[in-house]
C-alpha cells in the first residue's frame, strides 16, 4: 500500500473562538493532543500545517509553514504535499476532537488508485478530512496561483474518489467524527459529547 501521512491543519486564525482553539481541551486534553494521539495509531509520519514552532515542540512534531501564502487550508495542504517524505497524506483538522484511527485506516484503504479521497456525508464533502496524493500539487498550485482557495476547486482536474456514508459508517460515528470546533458554543457541545460517550463506555465495561 502506498505510504500515507497524517496532516494537522493548525493555521487557522480562530476568529469566532476569539483564541487560540488547538489547545482549549475537550476532556483531560488539548484538541490538537487528542487528534495527533490517534493519528499516532496509524501513522510513522505527522507534520503540522501551520501553527508556530511552539505548537510543534508542545507535540514533538515538524511544523511545515505554508509556502503559498493567503490560500487558507488549500495553501496548507500544499506545503505538506510537498514536504512530506510519503507520497499521500491524510489531511486533518486541529479542532475535530472525536476523529477515530479506524477512520483514518478507512480512508486509507479506499484511496488507492486515486489522487483526492474525501468522506461525502449526506450532501456534504469533507475536504479538511481527505486524502490527498503528491500528484494533486500541480492542480493545488494552479488554483492557489489564480485566487481559488475552495478546497475542491481543483478537484475537478484530478481523480476524485467519494467514499460513502454506508463506507463511513462502518468504522465511525459520523454524527460526531466530523463535528467541528469553531465557537464558543461548539466547545461546550464537544465537552458535553465527551462526557456522554465517557459514561457510555463506562456502562459497556
Amino acid at each position: 500500500m502506498t505510504e500515507v501521512a497524517g496532516v494537522i491543519l493548525a493555521g487557522g486564525k480562530s476568529r469566532r473562538m476569539g483564541t487560540d482553539k488547538a489547545f482549549l481541551t475537550v476532556g483531560r486534553e488539548a484538541m490538537i493532543e487528542r487528534v495527533a494521539a490517534e493519528l499516532r495509531k496509524v501513522f510513522k509520519e505527522i507534520l503540522i500545517s501551520g501553527g508556530d514552532e511552539e505548537t510543534g515542540r508542545r507535540l514533538g512534531l515538524r511544523v511545515i509553514p505554508d509556502l503559498i501564502k493567503g490560500g487558507g487550508p488549500l495553501s496548507g495542504i500544499h506545503a505538506t504535499l510537498i514536504a512530506a517524505q510519503s507520497d499521500k497524506c491524510l489531511v486533518v483538522p486541529c479542532d475535530m476532537p472525536f476523529l477515530s484511527a479506524e477512520l483514518a485506516k478507512i480512508m486509507i484503504s479506499q484511496s488507492e488508485g486515486y489522487d483526492v479521497t474525501v468522506p461525502q456525508h449526506g450532501d456534504y464533502l469533507q475536504p479538511l478530512f481527505a486524502v490527498y496524493s503528491k500528484s494533486c500539487i500541480p492542480a493545488i498550485e494552479e488554483a492557489l496561483n489564480n485566487n481559488r482557495h475552495k478546497v475542491v476547486d481543483f478537484y475537478p482536474r484530478v481523480r476524485v474518489k467519494y467514499v460513502s456514508e454506508a463506507i463511513l459508517k462502518a468504522a465511525a460515528d459520523i454524527d460526531t467524527v466530523f463535528f467541528n470546533v469553531n465557537t464558543p458554543f461548539d466547545l461546550e457541545k464537544a465537552r458535553i459529547i465527551d462526557k456522554k460517550k465517557k459514561k457510555v463506555r463506562r456502562v459497556n465495561c
